[in-house]
């Protein structure tokens, strides 16, 4: 009960904070937007496809590269941008287990919420080329709590090291390529229109390494804690 009451009381804090500052929030959302407006002028200058496949390939994997380095500048101030007179106040009143586990949780919620209205985002820029979209927009979600988890994990271990931006870059690459790999499959079968039993083993492996990734973040973060 103690890990449960320490986690909710840092993670009404961390949204507090962010509600009084909208830093990540504000911050990222300005990045999206105008990352699909320079990539909407890029597609009007003469930009033509040969075929609607070709577009829906393109719409699809330029998508999941914003919804990617989103993620990194949302989530890469979990522990790298944090002062160090905030983390002693949380570590004299929560153990290491309540804290990482309140920042995975709200880093879910905020890149949850991004990936949303990155997406409508997204679609009012350009011609949504999806054929099931209550599925692709499932997917969405999974991306975004997946990014999360694994780019919670990373800046906690990079937050130690001095040179903790490229550091950060390293240790995520090996983990974030099948997770990427994984969600531009599914969504592609969600534009596609497939059956969705074609992608439940897809969803199976993608919780699967979230679950890994979440209980590393359990095992290592109390000795990265006690630096």
């Amino acid at each position: 009960m103690d890990l449960i009451n320490q986690t909710k009381h840092l993670l009404k804090k961390e949204i507090l904070l962010e509600w009084r500052s909208k830093y990540a929030f504000n911050g990222v959302l300005l990045y999206v937007v105008s990352t699909v407006f320079v990539c909407y002028m890029a597609f009007n200058l003469n930009l033509g496809f040969s075929s609607v496949k070709s577009y829906a390939i393109v719409w699809n994997t330029l998508f999941w590269i914003i919804i990617l380095f989103a993620a990194v500048n949302a989530i890469a101030k979990s522990f790298l941008q944090e002062n160090k007179n905030r983390q002693l106040y949380y570590y004299s009143i929560a153990g290491p287990h309540a804290i990482i586990l309140s920042k995975i949780i709200y880093n879910v919620l905020l890149m949850s919420l991004l990936s949303v209205l990155a997406l409508i985002i997204y679609s009012l820029f350009f011609t949504n080329p999806t054929n099931d979209t209550w599925y692709y927009f499932l997917t969405v979600v999974l991306g975004g709590v997946s990014f999360s988890t694994v780019f919670t994990m990373i800046s906690a271990i990079a937050s130690k090291a001095s040179n903790n931006g490229t550091l950060m870059a390293i240790l995520s690459f090996p983990v974030i390529i099948p997770v990427i790999l994984l969600l531009i499959r599914m969504s592609k079968r969600a534009m596609d229109g497939l059956e969705h039993s074609l992608s439940y083993q897809d969803i199976g492996v993608l919780m699967g390494i979230n679950v890994i990734v979440i209980a590393t973040s359990l095992l290592l973060f109390p000795f990265l804690w006690r630096d």
